[in-house]
């Protein structure tokens, strides 16, 4: 099966090289998923509460916001990316500066419209190509199915989409972008926290990593016993 891909050649946004900072300070994300499926118009919500219902063709916009996140203020940078991907016989077939975007980010957004099946046939190889940037399992992704509100147009079940988080041990939600702006934010909310947690576990393992343990103080008891062994040894 292969996906429309866009006719005109697109450019993700240059990522932007931040200073290290301290854990949690900096959140990188990105929302990837077929065209149409609403992952600007996501992204838009969460940082303006604006909903704005049609966009040019996406070229890869890079957002950078302070949020306000568990009374902390984290940087965090959203990379929106093109709907070209081409999936056939369950392989996802990406381009090098989406590769790229993926390298880079920290936690993941796999978008799907639930008015259009093959978006949703696109997130488990998006997934697993996921996987093989990032092998650690923990690296948090979560599988959106948007535009919940269009029920009538509906080809892809809810109980279908959980099946599927299911399978790939991921977190699973169904929103509607033009209607429910708390549910945008709880998304991109949550995975704030994830990717906050995970740099705070890494930092607390780069730290215990550092410490050399420190030597075993000599037992002096034992040193002066075998000291006394020798020395009768010798005498006999």
């Amino acid at each position: 099966m292969r996906l429309p891909s866009m006719s005109q050649p697109f450019l993700l946004a240059p990522i932007a090289e931040c200073p290290p900072g301290p854990p949690g300070a900096q959140v990188r994300l990105a929302v990837l998923g077929a065209r149409g499926v609403g992952k600007s118009a996501m992204i838009v919500r969460f940082l303006t509460k604006r909903f704005i219902g049609d966009y040019e063709p996406n070229t890869g916009s890079l957002y950078s916001r302070l949020v306000h996140l568990d009374g902390d203020h984290i940087a965090v940078q959203i990379q929106d990316t093109p709907g070209c991907i081409q999936v056939q016989e369950d392989c996802v077939q990406v381009l090098d500066s989406l590769s790229r975007c993926v390298k880079w980010a920290e936690g993941f957004l796999l978008v799907y419209s639930i008015t259009d099946y093959s978006s949703y046939q696109s997130v488990q190889p998006l997934y697993q190509h996921i996987r093989k940037v990032h092998p650690d399992a923990r690296t948090p992704i979560i599988i959106v199915g948007n535009k919940a509100d269009l029920l009538h147009a509906r080809q892809v079940q809810a109980k279908e989409g959980l099946q599927l988080a299911d399978e790939l041990g991921s977190l699973f939600l169904e929103i509607s972008t033009s209607e429910d702006s708390q549910g945008v934010c709880d998304v991109f909310q949550y995975l704030c926290k994830e990717v906050s947690k995970l740099q705070h576990a890494g930092s607390t393992d780069r730290r215990r990593s550092s410490i050399i343990p420190r030597p075993k103080s000599p037992n002096m008891q034992d040193l002066k016993r075998r000291f006394k062994q020798a020395l009768s040894s010798k005498v006999k």
